[in-house]
């Protein structure tokens, strides 16, 4: 570009204003500037959090269709959620549920192979999923909005008449068997698997595990009635977010949803029957970490008290550095990289609370000690108003995160449908979590930690685990080893073959 001096005028005068700007900016900065961080003051953020009855409509079938719509792209996501999933599935059929989710998606639809309906969309530039989970199964598609009438006939086709091509059965089946042959190898997952056979039995879905024979075992004809069973209007919610107009997308779904037949709904999620036996457990396995995990019966996601415990389960291991657990095993004692707690709510019946560690063989009691101790100061001592403030601000001030994008807030909102949650429990939510007070936090701790209902699964070399550290700790407050916990009682697990999880022993 040619430089002329009326160039060289208009370039120095907006010189001169930007310098005059960022002078005149800088001294009002200056005369405002605090003396200290602490005595910046803040413009407080006011979040008020949306009500699902705002975005819920209802299709002529009795199907729930939640809409958020937004023109920022040129995009469109339509996502179902059906009710069913593994807990449907017969003990002997363990597996089958992941196995026909997979299969929706990869196995192609009655008029299309896979291979045919890959590329369809593909060159419609569509992303689909399919899959059934343990409590839930769904399907979504994501494409331009332009293309969604031609993108939407072809995901509905493989909704609706999934072709179950043998050979993506065989290479995905496959794939499973694979899997199942290095479950021996992490002994994080041996011990959660351990402990949800303790917990929940081998029969009730969250405590099995598919084998080779159930997995073998699974047929076309399974995978068939299963879908037929769950997928389908009676089971169904809807959710769409994207460039669309409420009335316009409704009725789209009215006309490609014409004709499909609503089944029978599906059960409701069984309880388990499950009495487990507190007490130590260990499973033998040579490695040089131990992976331990404390745990016992929880509450109901309901529960009048759960918003005391969740703020007394942050305090005690489920907020990271700041709770006690982190902070005595990991980061004064040096035990362990990590250590914590949780409380796993379920809807349908009481959870599980589970703390957790890995550490060293020779410090596993000194460790499981420590947890215990800090259960037990939990117990018997109120938390400090810091530790109280702490929590609060960190939940209420990420509170807005469950709805910080349309897709998140839709799927929530269907999830408290399907449930049965109260709308109004968002809306007092942050004001329930600035009503916990010191007594509220001790209370929880007292009603719902029960130390001696615990299950300790542990593994790991069992031997130079019971032991202890008394060879290696000079100090004799410091010496701990697993005769301290339920009175030196224990059981050992026999080792498992990875395919079939009976105890080697007995194969």
């Amino acid at each position: 570009m040619k430089i002329t001096q009326n160039t060289r005028i208009s370039s120095l005068t907006r010189t001169i204003l930007i310098a005059a700007t960022l002078s005149t900016v800088s001294f009002a900065k200056a005369s405002d500037r605090p003396s200290h961080p602490s005595e910046i003051v803040f413009e407080e953020l006011n979040f008020t959090p949306p009500k699902a009855s705002d975005y819920r409509h209802e299709l002529s079938n009795g199907v729930p269709v939640f809409i958020a719509e937004s023109s920022e792209f040129p995009l469109v996501t339509i996502r179902f959620s059906f009710k069913g999933g593994e807990y449907m599935v017969p003990a002997d059929k363990a597996g089958l549920g992941a196995l026909t989710g997979a299969l929706m998606r990869s196995g192609g639809s009655a008029s299309m192979t896979p291979d045919e309906l890959d590329e369809e969309f593909d060159f419609l530039a569509a992303n689909v999923s399919a899959g059934i989970g343990d409590r839930t199964a769904s399907a979504s598609i994501n494409c331009l909005t332009s293309n969604l009438d031609d993108a939407f006939a072809l995901f509905m086709d493989m909704i609706r008449n999934p072709r179950f091509d043998e050979d993506r059965i065989e290479i995905t089946r496959g794939q499973i068997l694979e899997s199942l042959e290095s479950r021996n190898d992490a002994g994080v997952q041996i011990a959660i698997r351990e402990l949800g056979f303790l917990m929940w039995g081998d029969e009730h879905f969250e405590g099995r595990q598919p084998t080779r024979e159930s997995i073998e075992s699974i047929t076309v004809e399974d995978m068939r009635n299963l879908h037929e069973r769950i997928f389908h209007p009676g089971n169904m919610m809807i959710a769409v977010t994207g460039d669309v107009e409420t009335k316009e997308i409704l009725t789209f779904l009215e006309n490609t949803m014409s004709g499909w037949p609503t089944g029978e709904v599906s059960p409701d999620i069984p309880t388990p029957t499950q009495a487990y036996e507190p007490g130590v457990y260990y499973y033998e396995k040579d490695q040089p970490q131990v992976q331990v995990l404390i745990a016992h019966r929880g509450i109901e996601r309901d529960n009048e008290d759960a918003i005391d415990v969740e703020v007394m389960n942050q305090i005690l291991g489920g907020s990271g550095f700041t709770s006690r657990i982190t902070n005595t095993v990991r980061t004064q004692e040096g035990l362990a990289y990590t250590a914590g707690s949780v409380f796993s709510n379920r809807i349908e019946y009481p959870g599980m609370f589970m703390s957790y560690f890995f550490t060293k063989t020779s410090t596993t009691a000194l460790a499981t000690r420590l947890v215990f101790d800090e259960i037990d100061k939990i117990q018997t001592e109120e938390a400090t108003t810091e530790e109280i403030e702490i929590i609060q601000n960190s939940l209420i001030e990420t509170f807005p995160r469950n709805f910080e994008s349309k897709s998140a807030m839709m799927g929530l909102f269907m999830s408290d449908e399907r449930t049965g949650r109260d709308e109004d429990y968002w809306q007092n939510y942050r004001d329930r979590v600035r009503a916990v007070s010191a007594a509220d936090v001790q209370q929880a701790a007292l009603n719902y930690l029960n130390p001696e209902q615990a299950v300790i699964m542990v593994v790991g070399p069992v031997e130079e685990i019971k032991k202890g550290n008394a060879e290696t700790e000079a100090d004799s407050n410091r010496i701990a080893t697993m005769d301290e916990f339920f009175g030196g009682q224990f059981k050992i697990i026999p080792e498992r073959d990875p395919e079939s999880l009976k105890p080697v022993d007995s194969e």
